[in-house]
């Protein structure tokens, strides 16, 4: 048996908390804490999001892929001030699963501007489908968000087991593939439905 550490990171609001639940066999731990009107001027949502909680630690949730391997997750808060927890959520991680919303794409600038730069782990972007919804043409989220053509960049909407799973395992492929030997190779744009 092989476990391996995935982590699921993101802008505030962007379903982190939800791919942990969504997926996990275990009752996810989660440290959320209620959003009051002192925190109104540091935890902005876009108007009609029904969010009345955030992530102040971390998200923790575990999932068998097989008889062989073992996914432990943890979803990262996404407010500014709980960022220098990343760098210790990452230690020891095979790759990362960057969420973005592209109602809010600015807030997706930081995550992926970390793993750019500051993360040492292969990492892949995946664009959150809320409800199921395509905004915008993937090719324009990547243009948009200036990733370069090896940065895997998928869509699905988090809130189903199964889109979570491809996801999972779109990470593990990039991972895998990162340390294999031969040359880097360019991804193509996938929506899971």
């Amino acid at each position: 048996m092989t476990s391996a550490k995935i982590v699921i990171a993101g802008g505030f609001g962007v379903g982190k908390t939800t791919a942990v639940g969504a997926i996990s066999e275990i009752p996810p731990i989660r440290t959320e804490s209620w959003m009051t009107a002192a925190a109104t001027q540091i935890d902005k949502l876009d108007p009609g999001t029904e969010k009345t909680t955030t992530t102040v630690a971390m998200d923790f949730g575990r999932v068998t892929v097989d008889d062989s391997l073992v996914l432990y997750l943890f979803g990262t808060p996404g407010q500014p001030r709980f960022w220098p927890m990343w760098d210790d959520l990452v230690r020891g991680a095979v790759g990362a699963l960057v969420l973005v919303d592209t109602r809010n794409l600015e807030s997706s600038f930081p995550a992926v501007n970390y793993f750019e730069n500051d993360a040492q782990v292969p990492w892949l972007v995946c664009v959150n489908l809320f409800d199921g919804v395509t905004l915008h043409r993937l090719a324009d989220v990547r243009a948009a968000l200036s990733l370069p053509a090896h940065i895997p960049l998928i869509a699905t909407d988090v809130r189903h087991r199964r889109n979570v799973a491809q996801a999972l395992l779109a990470v593990v492929d990039h991972a895998y593939a990162k340390a294999a030997p031969g040359p880097d190779s360019s991804y193509q744009e996938v929506q899971f439905a």
